[in-house]
């Protein structure tokens, strides 16, 4: 599953990747300083990031006003016959900003890209992609409140998803009400596609996926550890994930000795981590988002709890996490949706992992996360079924999403009948000497696994 090939090529003709990324470096070097740049850089505050033809801002009508009318002069100049308007209410701010950043990055990047590779291809017709973000400010209500905005006010084509479960599902609802179909990356709980939606797909592995793969690589060390605390936020996905990782530890001949839950973006975990250490528990796993993870690991370096194992749900899989804990990041692994290590080879404009890398790293200056992964494949499988459906119309769009059966840099897309990709797997990394790096499974592991996890006195 992780080494299918296909060609090279988009709608039957071959995309070299030089060709590509030239026309990407001029949209760089304009970006730098040309007064004639059409893209402008990503936002990393409260502000709404700026697009490549459009300013979403949360106060200015005007402002929105003046940016469609620069698109449409961009599509009139021949290059384009149209624009597609893409919206995403996104946690720019609040307590999921980090994973939201990387997920606007992988936005951004695909639109970039497929701009400069000519654009969506509709009926004999090249469509301009264009991306307008509302910062939710890490809040699921705030989340469906500018998704109906998007879809009233703005009058976007399509909607691409937020961060995280709770703002996805409530977005979702929005989506379903106004029929506008949109995809997501970021939001793994199945409970949002058990409302029988038809609108609404994600191109991410399920969440019982998040720790399956570091229980397998953990049972697979020698001397196999024998006991298991597992931590949990409160929120529903990270539920999810303690629920299924509790039945795969069963399952793999763990005894689990502790399951704790604590309240969602909690970052006092000291009695938590005391629990866990004196249950004298040798495994240690954590399902909950960055901040936690963050604050677990100090928790747990402060009050030396040392087990021989870690594996947490989300956090560890950002850069950040190494740049804030530094060398106390070391022996953490994680589910992974996707690292530049796997061996997908794909018929999209990225083709391969390594590929995807390579133009994320020029591009934005550091290393893609999953989470930005995942939300480049959200536009893939939009570009790919608005390709296939020859329409804009959203039902025939829904349509070509239910249908879709694609293999792309990130893996396989393909929805069941839920809208849940359940045909893609999920990779383990684990942070070494300050580097992240994919350990798990075998095929397409860059190095093994270190264990077991010294005691904080005998790191090097």
């Amino acid at each position: 599953m992780f080494g299918k090939t296909l060609p090279f090529n988009v709608k039957g003709r071959v995309v070299p990747l030089l060709a590509v990324m030239g026309l990407l470096l001029s949209l760089l070097l304009a970006a730098c300083g040309d007064p004639t740049a059409t893209t402008a850089p990503i936002a990393t505050t409260a502000a709404p990031a700026t697009t490549t033809a459009a300013v979403a801002t949360t106060t200015a009508a005007a402002t929105t006003t003046a940016a469609t009318a620069a698109a449409t002069t961009t599509a009139a100049s021949g290059q384009f016959d149209g624009v597609i308007k893409f919206g995403a209410p996104l946690s720019l701010t609040g307590s999921l900003n980090n994973e939201s950043k990387q997920t606007q990055q992988g936005y951004n990047l695909w639109k970039e890209v497929v701009n400069a590779a000519g654009g969506i291809k509709v009926a004999g017709k090249s469509y301009q992609i264009d991306i307008i973000y509302y910062d939710d400010e890490s809040k699921q209500d705030k989340a469906a409140q500018l998704a109906e905005r998007l879809i009233k006010e703005d009058k976007v084509n399509f909607l691409l998803g937020p961060y995280g479960t709770n703002s996805t599902k409530t977005a979702s609802a929005i989506a379903e009400q106004d029929k506008i179909p949109m995809v997501e990356g970021n939001g793994a709980a199945e409970s949002i596609f058990s409302q029988g939606y038809k609108y609404t797909f994600g191109v991410l592995s399920p969440s019982g996926n998040y720790l399956k793969g570091v229980i397998e690589a953990i049972a697979a060390q020698n001397p196999k550890p024998k006991t298991v605390a597992i931590l949990a936020a409160n929120d529903s996905f990270s539920v999810e994930v303690a629920d299924a990782a509790k039945k795969n530890a069963e399952k793999n001949g763990f005894q689990v000795i502790l399951y704790e839950k604590y309240p969602n973006a909690e970052t006092n975990l000291t009695s938590q981590v005391t629990k866990a250490k004196d249950s004298g528990a040798e495994v240690l796993l954590n399902s909950g988002h960055f901040a936690e993870a963050v604050a677990l690991v100090k928790s747990m370096k402060e009050l030396k709890y040392s087990p021989v194992a870690l594996g947490f749900s989300v956090g560890p899989g950002l850069p950040e996490f190494g740049d804030t804990l530094k060398a106390d990041a070391n022996f953490v692994m994680s589910g992974a949706q996707w690292t530049s290590a796997v061996t997908y080879k794909g018929d999209d404009l990225f083709g391969t992992s390594q590929k995807y890398n390579e133009l994320f790293l020029k591009r934005w200056g550091n290393a893609p996360s999953y989470q930005a992964a995942s939300g480049t494949a959200c536009g893939i499988a939009f570009q790919k079924a608005i390709e296939k459906a020859g329409s804009l119309d959203p039902a025939k769009v829904r349509d070509a999403l239910a249908a879709l059966d694609a293999n792309t840099f990130y893996g396989q897309i393909k929805f069941d009948e839920r809208g849940v990709n359940i045909y893609k797997p999920m990779v383990v990394e684990q942070w070494q000497s300050g580097k992240k790096l994919t350990v798990w499974p075998s095929e397409v592991a860059e190095t093994k696994v270190l264990f077991p996890v010294p005691a904080w006195d005998k790191r090097g």
